[in-house]
């Protein structure tokens, strides 16, 4: 149940004396209707009357007061469906007086698949699938350090199952020792199951468990005379060994740990997590959150712990510079994920070693984003004045460009590109591609007449924000068309602004064309304006490149295969289906083709020799 103050009839004590007394969600107002604030009560009534005292602990919270015109409440049916509605609408409105994290990216896991003799493989998405999981990990790098280890040492399988299930002769990671080759026989699926246990055991923190296993076991060859097999587990030994000695920040016990430091510097927050799974420190991830001006540190955890965990699982420890207060968040938390959570923030021994590296890392990323985001703030203020737009703090940190480019090869493959620049960055999660058809080849006019109508159609329905900025990379001929579109669809032309390259392309020759008839601006070498217009044309034209080259790759890969006299859609299909795509299929030898069903002998050897 969801209920509103209206501007034209409130009265704020009306208001609080009709609220219940009832978990909830509550979200502050503006005259402009903007969401300044989200909130969760575990009583409406008492939490919204807060806000309306004489005494108000933080100026920040004072200033959001006076311009609340309207609130909304929405009751739910416990403080944990309060604090899951809270965090969806935080994510989706982006309150100007809410602490927020902006963390886009799923955490990457391990995955062991569900097969006979499974694979290890890097993984980002739903865990809720077969196989095994093991994570989250902090970087995809953790995740890829972790699949050497179990490489060299249990010398499990990493290829696709296209791959493996095609192979009849081992592949190179076998000849360098760093897979057991279960494709070939090399090792009886039983055998190779008793190496993923012991990776997994390994992964549970059982490393001792695992190293008493593979000296017992070759002891056991020793005595049977089996000395090569003795062997194999001597080396697995000696590789674990030598990993366990590398593991400088390994614990004695198997448990799961996140460490979260906190450290403020230059009017900014880093939060530090650092993530510790069966007793292995697996690296750290740094969080910059954005409305923590006159926030206490405590606070800023309680957000990060509130809205990290929302969609992740508790670990059994918490490690913090900070306390969390409330004590309710962590309820909320345990029974949203099963998962009871101790915190910890005077740690001994390894944890506390682990808390003052996590530290040390925190005050060297906020150091180091300190230090990019002046450079940044720089290039947008330059760019700003040059355009003549507002140059306070407040529209700098929101002000919104989009960088617009064409690619393709000789009219085949087109696609343009759109890319984001806000927050003083690239905004990669905000980047889109657009396919082009329907027009003459090579037609860039055209190309960006599409791309142009289908991206701001969406902004003159409503359904969309108009960019302060529309950056046009190819001079007045496409700005002339982009005149055109937004003529068309009845929008502000004054926001859109042509780069023409100078003479020989050459950086700093660049020219700025405008839609509103000002004069053109030759910035100059050396311009902090032209190194923000520079990297936002040059990302539109990586990312429109990139994403032409890969669509050719694919049409011009097919086209490989149905190029050749006697295969057709049926037969291309089972071909790409038993190999797993066209490198299978072109490594495949006369016989395996031959096996496919549909493809005669002398078929086989056409499509092996058409594909060499």
């Amino acid at each position: 149940m969801t209920t509103t103050s209206k501007p034209s009839n409130f009265d704020l004590s009306t208001f609080l004396r009709q609220l219940p007394n009832l978990p909830g969600v509550y979200r502050h107002i503006s005259a402009e209707d903007e969401v300044l604030y989200v909130g969760k009560a575990r009583d409406l009534k008492k939490r919204v009357s807060s806000y309306f005292q004489k005494n108000l602990s933080s100026p920040r919270i004072a200033q959001m007061v006076k311009q609340v015109v309207r609130i909304e409440t929405t009751v739910t049916r416990s403080e944990a469906e309060a604090l899951i509605l809270e965090n969806n609408l935080i994510k989706r409105l982006q309150p100007r007086y809410n602490i927020l994290f902006r963390d886009d990216k799923s955490y990457p896991y391990l995955q062991f698949s569900a097969h006979e003799t499974p694979r290890i493989a890097y993984f980002r998405g739903n865990t809720n699938q077969p196989g095994r999981f093991y994570g989250p990990y902090p970087n995809a790098w953790a995740v890829r350090e972790s699949i050497q280890i179990l490489q060299k040492v249990f010398r499990l399988r990493s290829c696709e199952d296209g791959v493996f299930a095609n192979r009849s002769r081992p592949c190179l990671l076998h000849q360098i020792r760093r897979c057991s080759a279960p494709c070939v026989g090399l090792i009886s699926p039983l055998e190779y199951q008793a190496d993923v246990e012991r990776a997994q055991q390994f992964l549970d923190g059982d490393s001792a468990g695992v190293m008493g296993q593979l000296e017992k076991r070759m002891l056991e060859a020793s005595e049977q005379l089996a000395f090569e097999q003795a062997a194999l587990f001597r080396d697995q030994m000696k590789a674990l060994a030598s990993i366990l000695q590398q593991q400088n920040m390994e614990s004695h016990s198997n448990e799961d740990v996140d460490i979260i430091a906190v450290v403020a510097a230059g009017g900014r927050v880093c939060v530090n997590l650092a993530m510790v799974r069966g007793g292995r420190h697996l690296g750290d991830r740094a969080f910059f959150p954005t409305q923590t001006k006159d926030m206490d540190l405590t606070q800023v955890v309680e957000a990060f712990v509130s809205q990290h965990y929302i969609e992740r699982p508790l670990p059994a420890v918490l490690v913090s510079t900070h306390a969390i207060a409330d004590q309710g968040l962590l309820d909320m938390l345990a029974e949203q994920s099963g998962m009871k959570t101790r915190v910890l923030t005077r740690p001994q021994g390894t944890r506390k070693s682990w808390l003052e590296q996590a530290v040390a890392n925190a005050e060297l990323a906020l150091a180091r984003m300190l230090d990019e985001s002046m450079s940044r703030a720089a290039r947008t203020l330059a760019l700003a004045e040059e355009l003549g737009l507002d140059t306070d703090a407040d529209s700098l940190e929101k002000l919104h460009i989009e960088g617009f480019d064409i690619s393709h090869t000789a009219g085949e493959a087109t696609q343009a590109s759109c890319v984001v620049y806000k927050n003083h960055a690239m905004q990669p999660a905000l980047y889109r591609r657009y396919n082009i058809a329907g027009i003459t080849e090579g037609d860039d006019y055209a190309a960006m007449r599409q791309v142009l109508q289908r991206r701001f159609a969406r902004v003159a329905e409503g359904l969309a924000e108009l960019p302060h900025v529309v950056l046009i990379d190819g001079g007045k001929g496409q700005l002339n068309i982009a005149k055109s579109v937004f003529a068309d669809l009845g929008l502000d032309q004054r926001v859109l602004v042509g780069v023409a390259k100078g003479e020989a392309r050459k950086v700093g020759l660049e020219t700025l064309f405008f839609a509103d008839e000002r004069p053109e601006v030759a910035l100059g070498v050396g311009s902090a304006a032209l190194m923000l217009v520079a990297e936002i044309r040059d990302e539109a034209h990586r990312f429109a490149i990139t994403g032409m080259r890969a669509k050719r790759a694919k049409t011009r890969n097919i086209s490989r295969l149905e190029d050749i006299d006697g295969v057709g859609p049926k037969r291309r299909q089972r071909l790409l289906a038993r190999f797993g795509g066209l490198s299978g299929v072109t490594n495949a030898s006369i016989d395996d083709l031959a096996s496919v069903e549909g493809i005669s002998a002398a078929l086989a050897e056409r499509i092996y020799f058409a594909l060499r």
